[in-house]
Order: structure tokens, then sequence, then C-alpha cells
């Protein structure tokens, strides 16, 4: 009898399914092994692959922050005292300089301002830069990103007399006037003695606070400190060309806020000056435009940062 005899029998139909599994199962592998491999995520980029990137952009945004938008700048001295706190050896203010406002405006009366010091100011300014090539090279590049002080003579005063306007000391009071107007200035402390009748401009010796009118050429700025008696300001300078006059493309920023020490958190007190004491505007000068604070400064920027950060977050996800 043949072996086959005792097999069951198989109908045609589930001969022809098992026929049709068979077919379809190798197409159903394949589709799930593509499937698979598109599922599969990126391999991750090596963080010290990145860490070159990420220095270069560090580094690129810290020069632009640092010379187009705002800088930290340390009180060296004693001149403008108590509103800036500087000395030999004690902890001093560092302040927050803006440099964007002066590109929309002009300094004005009561502003603190950092400025570069013209020729004559710089008797006594000794480089900072070492004598060795190598380092004095890596000295510059440090301050253009921030990490090295510039090698400039910068000062820090506040501006009493712009261009056209004429200043002098004093008043019968002992004040500093502009075209004629006393100024209130509640931000002095320390001042030259004066007492009317007795010690004041007419007296023998006179007061050390008098000083003869001087008209502020155009484009210049009249700066003194707030420590009236231990500043070397544009009172020193009378005989320089200027007339101790600065230009007004020295001028840096503004000083907008005390950074450090924490204790000394604030922002610098910059009463504006009675517009009466401004000399009148030609007819068709245009109004000036507003003073930007340096925090709306900062929100105009945040969108473009958050957008850039927003990109990189999708990337990652990618």
């Amino acid at each position: 009898m043949p072996d086959n005899e005792n097999e069951p029998l198989v109908d045609d139909e589930d001969t022809a399914a098992g026929s049709a599994e068979a077919a379809t199962a190798p197409e159903s592998e394949t589709a799930g092994a593509s499937s698979r491999r598109r599922r599969v995520p990126a391999k991750k980029r090596s963080f010290w692959r990145e860490l070159p990137v990420l220095i270069v952009v560090a580094l690129a945004l810290s020069f632009l922050i640092q010379n187009f938008v705002a800088r930290v700048y340390v009180i060296p001295s004693e001149s403008m005292e108590p509103t800036l706190h500087g000395c030999t050896g004690c902890t001093n203010d560092r302040v927050l300089v803006d440099k964007i406002s002066y590109r929309f405006t002009d300094a004005r009366p009561g502003d603190v301002v950092v400025f570069l010091g013209p020729q004559s100011w710089d008797n006594d300014f000794t480089s900072n830069r070492s004598a060795n090539v190598v380092v004095r090279g890596l000295q510059e590049l440090g301050s253009l990103v921030g990490l090295a002080p510039p090698d400039e003579r910068d000062f820090i005063k506040r501006v009493i007399a712009s261009g056209g306007q004429t200043v002098q000391c004093c008043d019968a009071q002992g004040r500093v006037q502009v075209n004629g107007h006393p100024l209130t200035e509640p931000y002095i402390v320390n001042d030259y003695g004066f007492m009317p009748g007795a010690l004041d401009c007419s007296t023998s010796p006179a007061s050390q606070r008098c000083f003869a009118p001087v008209t502020v050429p155009d484009k210049h700025l009249w700066m003194m400190g707030d420590n009236r008696n231990d500043s070397a300001d544009s009172r020193y300078h009378i005989a320089d060309d200027a007339r101790g006059t600065v230009p007004v493309g020295n001028v840096i920023g503004k000083a907008r806020l005390i950074v450090s020490p924490i204790s000394r958190w604030q922002v610098v007190n910059a009463p504006q000056i009675d517009a009466t004491q401004a000399t009148a505007m030609p007819a068709g000068t245009p109004p000036a435009l507003p003073d930007v604070p340096l925090g709306v400064q900062a929100l105009a920027v945040l969108p473009v940062l958050g957008l850039a950060r927003t990109r990189r977050g999708y990337q990652r996800r990618e």
C-alpha cells in the first residue's frame, strides 16, 4: 500500500491560501524592515565636535555685544563719588555702559557718560599692553571680546553743558551756571568751600569753585565729576585748544546700571537739566529721537534669540 494513503486529504482552497501566505510573507517582512529603518533616530553629534562651533559663536556674540551694545567698565577713582564708588584698594563699582542710545540721540546735560580722553587728558596715561609681541597680540584679541581691558584712557564724568551753551561758576550761592541759569545738582556732596562775601568769586583769594565763562564749541561737551573737589575734569583743561571740552565723537556710551558689587545694584542717577537752560534750536531742526532705555533694547533682541533657540531645538529633534 502506498505510504501516502493514510495522509489526510487537503482542500484545494487551503492549498491556495497557504501558497498566498508563503508568497506574501517576504514582502511584509521587507516592508517592516524598511519602516524600522526609517524610524531609526539620527545619530547624535558628539559634544566635542560641537564645542569649537559653540566657542566661535560665543566669541562672535561677545564681540558684537561688547563693541556695539553694552560693556562693563570699572570705576577707577573717586571723581564720581558718591554716585559711583571707586578708590585704590577698595571694591570699585562696575557699571554697565549702553552703547546703543547715542546712535539715536545725543548725550544731554545730566547724563553720566564714558568717553575716550582727548590727547591733552592723557598726560599720565601708561599702556597696559605687554612688551612681548605675542602676549600683546593676545591682549588685543581679548579686548575685542571683553576678556581684556582696552588699551586706552577712558573717563567717566557727567555732562554739564553741550555745544553752543555757556558754562561758568559761580552764582551768588556757589552754583554752576549754564546760559545764566543756576543748576540744581543734588548728586554733589563734596565741593570746594564757598561763602558769599568771605570766599566767593570776587574775594582774594577766590573760591576754587570759580571758573570763567566757557562757550562750548559745536559737537563738544563740558564734563565735570560729581566729586567736585577731587575730579580732574574739563575745568582742569581750560587752557587746551578745545577749552577743556570733549568731542561728541569721543563718547563711548551712557552709564546705565551699577552691576557690581551686589550691594550697590542700582540705576545710575542722571537727572535731566531743565530745558530752559538749553540754547534755542534753529527753526526747522527735527526733534531728537527719544532716549531708548537699555532694557527695551534688550527686550527687542530676545525674540531673535528665542527664534534661534527654537530652530536649534527643531534641528535636534529631526
